[in-house]
């Protein structure tokens, strides 16, 4: 699985237009996110994953990784391009 730090991530971030998917619950995510992420949380995403495009990449993030890289490790077996943020949104803070 490919992984990014967070800080690697930010600055792409900043410079560039990224496909954002965060995978906090909803109520996580409306609390605080990046702007332009899309919420998928990990828990509804066997169910709304074939919403994204298999010709995107995408960075996956959560609170601190772990549930991202699940998310990454299931996207990837669904033949998505994905890159796990390496500290999630707790490196944000």
């Amino acid at each position: 699985m490919k992984e990014i730090s967070f800080d690697e991530f930010y600055q792409l971030y900043q410079n560039e237009q990224l496909s954002l998917v965060d995978v906090r619950e909803v109520e996580e995510f409306e609390t605080l996110h990046l702007e332009g992420a899309r919420n998928f949380p990990l828990s509804q995403l066997a169910d709304t994953y074939k919403q994204l495009d298999k010709d995107q990449l995408y960075y996956v993030i959560c609170k601190s990784g772990m549930r991202s890289a699940r998310a990454c490790q299931f996207l990837a077996e669904q033949g998505y391009e994905v890159t796990n943020v390496q500290g999630g949104m707790d490196a944000l803070e």
